[in-house]
């Protein structure tokens, strides 16, 4: 059983890489985000100003509890997040373990608790146009969002939060690839990463 860390900045591939990986492996995939704390005891208009894009938005304690019982051959059930509400909906999705399971989100690397849990590590980097644009069409799309919100929360959270965060944990990650680039081309160049450490 090994887990393996994705992380990176919002919307730089992460997703995209793993869902390249998982159909090539059949790994399962474990997101991050899954985590993010309920907010249930918080009206809609309080919810929408939680900052998100910090690390302590996520209960990291439920987060590496669970991916201990992964590490130990044990199924997992995480929860399911409802971003347009900001809290969980009740249900929750079987991880089971396999040869390898995907550990994405932007914290990936930010906890020891979870980095000394991990086989290998993979950072993907993109600019923070390519990740604005990216994250516009997929908030507008799976979000009930609109693009001038959007817009505000990269202003005032996302992109300094990525600054303070996110980027630093680049220096823990065994392999940095260029969330710019073709999936195939970096997911191919993660898959032959794995199959030299295997």
């Amino acid at each position: 059983m090994k887990l393996v860390g994705i992380a990176g900045p919002s919307c730089a591939g992460k997703g995209t890489l793993c869902q390249w990986l998982a159909n090539r492996l059949g790994a399962g995939i474990l997101p991050i985000d899954s985590y993010y704390r309920p907010l249930d005891h918080l009206s809609p208009q309080e919810r929408d100003l939680v900052n998100f894009d910090e690390p302590f938005a996520i209960e990291a304690p439920l987060l590496v509890s669970d991916l201990e019982k992964l590490a130990r051959g044990e199924a997992v059930y995480r929860p399911v997040y409802d971003f347009a509400r900001h809290t969980r909906d009740g249900r929750t999705v079987v991880v089971s373990p396999g040869e390898f399971v995907l550990i994405e989100g932007l914290f990936t690397l930010y906890w020891p608790e979870v980095r000394r849990l991990l086989f290998v590590s993979i950072f993907i980097d993109a600019p923070d146009d390519v990740c604005l644009n990216r994250r516009i069409a997929r908030d507008q799309a799976e979000r009930s969002r609109t693009r001038t919100s959007v817009e505000a929360q990269y202003e005032r959270t996302v992109s300094p939060m990525r600054a303070r965060y996110i980027d630093p944990t680049l220096v823990y990650a065994n392999l940095v690839l260029d969330g710019g680039r073709p999936v195939d081309e970096i997911g191919q160049a993660a898959l032959d990463f794995l199959e030299g450490k295997v």
